[in-house]
């Protein structure tokens, strides 16, 4: 899968396979079914997790082949941790686990407070011994990059230390939050859009995530 990194940010790996960019424009369109939009997050996730899990840690082992014994690896998807953000970042949790079976995952909860604004966390649990593990963060949208940027506090606060993001689309005020708050965690996105609105809502975008994927529009 090919990536780029924009000389613009410092954090973010942005694909670029016409493959994506193609679902991409169907994730995009408004008379997109809840089906499709799932079923496209789910297919947009699996392509990205090649990439994104290009260090997997692995370990040495013998194969005996038909003709004779020779090395090979194992993966050990089990010190890949994956932490959606409720709620659309579990649309992306078995795209990523297609590929890695035995990936752990965590769940984190985030609202924000009603006085403040400020992203609080109403959910965390992921798996012992957090400072051994690879987690991965996903969150179909990084717009203001709020809920991102506390969700790796929170597992930091927990011990981890390898943290990466991975997103379906991201707005500049996103990345350059995260590169902020977090500069060490690498940001993947499928694309990059222009910008937020008055709202806070992505530009082109493709709506709330979260509403599309589960029929809450």
């Amino acid at each position: 899968m090919t990536t780029r990194r924009p000389d613009e940010y410092s954090n973010l790996i942005v694909f670029d396979h016409p493959l994506l960019a193609h679902k991409i424009r169907l994730l995009r369109d408004v008379d997109t079914s809840k089906k499709l939009f799932k079923e496209l997050v789910d297919e947009i996730a699996t392509l990205m997790a090649y990439e994104v899990t290009s260090d997997v840690p692995t370990a040495a082992c013998d194969v005996e082949t038909p003709l004779e014994r020779t090395e090979g690896v194992r993966v050990q998807g089990h010190m890949m941790t994956l932490v959606p953000i409720l709620r659309a970042g579990l649309g992306m949790v078995e795209g990523v686990m297609r590929l890695l079976p035995t990936m752990r995952v965590g769940h984190i909860g985030l609202q924000r407070e009603h006085d403040t604004l400020e992203p609080i966390d109403y959910y965390f649990k992921i798996p012992p011994r957090p400072a051994d593990r690879h987690f991965i963060v996903t969150d179909p949208m990084l717009a203001t990059g709020g809920s991102a940027s506390a969700a790796i506090t929170y597992l930091k606060k927990a011990g981890a230390t390898s943290i990466r993001l991975m997103c379906i689309v991201a707005a500049p005020e996103g990345v350059r939050r995260l590169e902020a708050d977090h500069p060490e965690v690498p940001v993947y996105t499928a694309v990059l859009d222009r910008q937020l609105n008055e709202n806070g809502y992505i530009l082109p975008g493709l709506g709330d995530a979260g509403d599309r994927l589960f029929g809450t529009l």
